[in-house]
């Protein structure tokens, strides 16, 4: 700090005292000194204190991991669009694969003196994953919002969507139209919204008498291929509904099905998770859980504001309901199992 205070100073021509002062936000310092200070920062490649990030441009940073699936374009949407009428400018980061990575745009963001940081999916969902961006963003005390679950221990508040409400609305939805034979297309074993889903599957399935073999949970990559491929091995075991961890895999399920001369839903029931643009349009019609976007970006953004305020905004995780929202791609469970 000492080496810092002495550097900009000689850099403005002023006295460390002078520097301390603007950098602690104290009074008697004339508006000109006080920019040249926070220029010479600039220059010098320090980091402005947290109090006095807001005032580069009011940037935050929106980190997606893709754009092809269509929930992450809607969370962007209604969060730059909050963050405008906040007066705050979002910068979208979007990874591609064998391109720029999380880690990369972590630092980007960094240098450009962002005021916050709003991720919408990325590492902190995956045990397995190296999360040392996300320490050296709370090690400098950058306000951040985590979109759905995370691993435990990060530090930071979280607005998620309630995974095991979902599948125990979507579980029910297919009991209730006589299956039994109930397959789940999850993402991968470390994915710990995947793991609350997981859970609650049981969950339902033993309060209604039964269980949830093993052989009846296929993972998958949050892809269209990704589902049809997963989907395929749930129907050579006899699945007559399944549960998908996102739309675009329910896609591919019922892609699956079609490749094997099945009907979606006269021989499989097919219900996806997130309500995502154009499900309405699909061929049929897709029965999904629709994840409260608008809620969850409009809280985000609250949290993170309270954040450049100073203010205590706690640590507990903010879950909000989903809607399990009824179309063509479910319907009564065929007499025999697809495999019989």
């Amino acid at each position: 700090m000492t080496r810092r205070l002495a550097q900009v100073a000689q850099k403005v021509g002023v006295s460390e005292a002078t520097v301390s002062r603007v950098l602690n936000g104290k009074p008697g310092v004339s508006e000109a000194t006080r920019q040249a200070v926070l220029t010479a920062l600039d220059v010098l490649g320090y980091e402005r204190p947290t109090q006095l990030r807001g005032e580069r441009g009011r940037l935050v940073g929106l980190i997606l991991p893709e754009l092809q699936n269509p929930i992450f374009p809607a969370f962007a949407e209604v969060l730059g669009g909050v963050l405008a009428q906040r007066g705050l400018v979002p910068v979208l980061c979007t990874q591609t694969p064998g391109g720029i990575q999380e880690t990369d745009y972590v630092d980007l963001l960094l240098q450009q003196q962002v005021s916050g940081v709003v991720f919408a999916g990325g590492h902190y969902a995956q045990a397995d994953a190296s999360h040392d961006h996300y320490r050296l963003l709370a090690e400098r005390r950058l306000p951040v919002v985590l979109m759905n679950a995370s691993v435990p221990g990060l530090g930071f508040p979280r607005v998620s969507c309630d995974d095991a409400v979902a599948v125990e609305q979507a579980w029910r939805h297919l009991a209730s139209l006589g299956h039994e034979r109930i397959g789940l297309v999850l993402g991968p074993a470390d994915h710990i919204p995947s793991q609350r889903k997981l859970a609650a599957a049981r969950a339902a399935a033993e309060a209604g008498g039964g269980e949830l073999p093993s052989e009846r949970v296929a993972r998958a990559m949050y892809t269209l291929e990704g589902g049809q491929a997963a989907t395929a091995t749930l129907l050579e075991r006899g699945v007559t509904g399944v549960i998908c961890a996102s739309d675009v895999i329910a896609l591919g399920a019922i892609r699956a099905a079609r490749r094997r001369g099945l009907s979606v839903p006269d021989d499989l029931s097919v219900v996806g998770f997130d309500d995502s643009a154009l499900m309405t349009s699909t061929s049929p019609p897709l029965s999904t859980v629709r994840q409260p976007i608008e809620a969850m970006g409009r809280a985000a953004v609250e949290v993170l504001v309270a954040q450049f305020g100073g203010r205590d905004v706690g640590r507990d995780e903010l879950l909000f309901e989903p809607e399990l929202v009824v179309r063509e791609s479910t319907g009564q469970a065929p007499r025999r199992g697809i495999s019989e």
